[in-house]
């Protein structure tokens, strides 16, 4: 089992799911970023929950070399989509997508059919192809 396995399994024991796992560099320092969603939401004591539970798997099984710092959060309101997984756990939100050709198309995001997402936007349903985007997000309408 590999390690992202073995940290989602941990998750989903929380109540929550496993959203993204990243390494970043920020100000000189390396942060391991485990982003997790739940129904009711992620606050506080959940993140710390699933951290207490994901550290001591890390301090076995490292995921980086050298010192770095465990970071769990929530992906927010607004978030980047990067996976397939993502888009299907996006739908009936807003979305907007910048194509590789500099397109952008913003609106509901209704479904994803296989390598594509379907968006609906002012003027109907868009598809565009998971292999055109450039870069994705969530967007909340205040």
């Amino acid at each position: 089992m590999s390690l992202e396995q073995e940290i989602q399994k941990i998750v989903e024991s929380c109540g929550a799911t496993l959203y993204d796992i990243e390494t970043v560099s920020e100000r000189g320092k390396t942060i391991y970023r485990v982003t997790i969603k739940a129904k009711e939401g992620v606050d506080l004591d959940k993140c710390a929950q699933v951290s207490n539970l994901i550290s001591p798997l890390l301090d076995v099984h490292p995921p980086v070399k050298g010192e770095y710092y465990l970071e769990v959060s929530s992906p927010g309101v607004e978030r980047k989509l990067k996976k397939p997984s993502h888009f299907q756990n996006s739908i009936g939100e807003n979305v907007r997508i910048t194509t590789i050709g500099g397109e952008v198309v913003e609106g509901k995001l209704e479904r994803v059919e296989d390598k594509d997402v379907v968006v609906l936007t002012k003027d109907g349903d868009r598809k565009v192809s998971l292999d055109e985007i450039a870069s994705a997000k969530t967007y909340f309408e205040w």
